[in-house]
C-alpha cells in the first residue's frame, strides 16, 4: 500500500511539474492536483524561482470568440478533445500535452499564441460547464469554438470567414509583420 501512495505521490508531483513549467497558476494547480497549497507553493519556488502570481483567473466565455482568440481556442480545444477521448489522456494529461502540442503549432508557424495555459484550463471548464461546445463550420466541417445556447444555423468559422479588418494595418504595421522570420542554417 505505500508503494502505491508513494507512486501516486511521484506522479502528482511530475503533473505539477508540469503544469508549472508551462504557466499553471496556483488556482489551477489547487483545483487539479491532490498536493496541499504549501507543497504546491515550494514546488513553484523551486520550479520557476519565484513566489506564483497572484490574482483573478479570466472568467468570461466572451474572450474566446473574437476572432483570433477563436481560432486558438478552437485549436487547443479540439486537440484536448482528441486526446482525452481517443487517446485516452487524463484529463490533466490531456490538457498539458494539448497545451505543448498547441504551442509547438504556434511555433511552427511563427504566431505567437493566443492562449496560455490558464485561459486554456478555464476553456475546458466552460465546456463541462455547459458553457461553450463545438460547432460544425458549414465550409470547411471543421468545429470550432462557440456558444452552447446559440440559435442552430448554418454558421461559419473565423478562418473561413475573418472579420473585413482582418490582416490590415495596425497602427502603422503591418499585422502579421512582428512575427520573426524563420531562420535559416
Amino acid at each position: 500500500m505505500a508503494k502505491t501512495s508513494l507512486i501516486e505521490d511521484a506522479h502528482e508531483v511530475a503533473r505539477a511539474v508540469a503544469l508549472i513549467e508551462l504557466g499553471a497558476r496556483m488556482q489551477v494547480l489547487e483545483s487539479e492536483l491532490s498536493l496541499s497549497r504549501d507543497r504546491l507553493i515550494r514546488l513553484y519556488r523551486e520550479v520557476k524561482s519565484e513566489s506564483p502570481p497572484k490574482g483573478m483567473l479570466p472568467s468570461s466565455a466572451d474572450w474566446y470568440m473574437t476572432w483570433q482568440a477563436n481560432i486558438h481556442a478552437s485549436l487547443f480545444y479540439n486537440t484536448y478533445s482528441f486526446l482525452k477521448n481517443e487517446g485516452c489522456c487524463s484529463h490533466v494529461d490531456a490538457l498539458t500535452k494539448g497545451y505543448r502540442l498547441y504551442k509547438e503549432h504556434c511555433a511552427y508557424g511563427c504566431i505567437e499564441p493566443q492562449l496560455d495555459l490558464t485561459r486554456a484550463w478555464t476553456l475546458v471548464r466552460f465546456f463541462n460547464g455547459g458553457i461553450l461546445q463545438l460547432s460544425p463550420c458549414r465550409r470547411c466541417g471543421g468545429k470550432f469554438v462557440g456558444y452552447k445556447h446559440d440559435l442552430p444555423g448554418h454558421k461559419v468559422c473565423a478562418i473561413c470567414q475573418p472579420p473585413s479588418r482582418a490582416g490590415k494595418k495596425v497602427r502603422g504595421t503591418e499585422a502579421g509583420a512582428s512575427a520573426p522570420a524563420p531562420m535559416l542554417n
